[in-house]
């Protein structure tokens, strides 16, 4: 099963995709990182042409890893309106191309994701980087803090189907 997650932004959208082996998720052997990075769009553009861009190159990740699965952050509380807004537009794009394409989603609070990397909801970036770094079996912990999380986000997916759905 492949799992693309993302962490949703207008400016920066981290993806990671993960690929799961197996009926149970085990350490290093049964899933595996195919890749990561950052959507990036320009800032001199309309937000309208921004939200086409992220939805090109979503499409563009889909397309060529053809996921299983979406695993999305769920945005629930903001501190800044001025954020909430662009980022819940970038979301609706995400959600749009997850079901023009029939893939199923899945959303995850960052206390679930947390929860589920490091065993504890309040845990800090740095510990969840460390946790992806280790279960992932990567050399080096993602240099971008979106794709670090979107990596988080994929893992989280994937420990949640397979607790519930037994699909992988």
């Amino acid at each position: 099963m492949v799992i693309l997650g993302i962490d949703p932004g207008t400016a920066t959208t981290g993806y990671g995709i993960i690929k799961v082996r197996g009926q149970k998720l085990k350490i290093k052997s049964d899933i595996g990182c195919m890749d990561y990075g950052l959507i990036q769009t320009n800032p001199s553009l309309t937000a309208g042409e921004r939200l086409k861009e992220l939805n090109n190159q979503l499409d563009g990740l889909i397309k060529r890893y053809r996921p299983d699965v979406l695993a999305v952050e769920s945005l629930f509380f903001f501190k800044n309106a001025k954020t909430a807004v662009p980022v819940s537009q970038a979301k609706g794009v995400i959600l749009l191309t997850a079901a023009k394409k029939k893939i199923p989603v899945y959303e995850f609070t960052p206390l679930q994701v947390k929860t589920t990397i490091t065993g504890y909801g309040r845990a800090e970036k740095k510990q969840v980087q460390k946790m992806i770094k280790i279960l992932l079996g990567l050399k080096e912990v993602p240099r971008s803090d979106d794709a670090a999380d979107a990596l988080a986000i994929a893992i989280c997916g994937a420990r949640y189907i397979e607790k519930t759905e037994r699909i992988c």
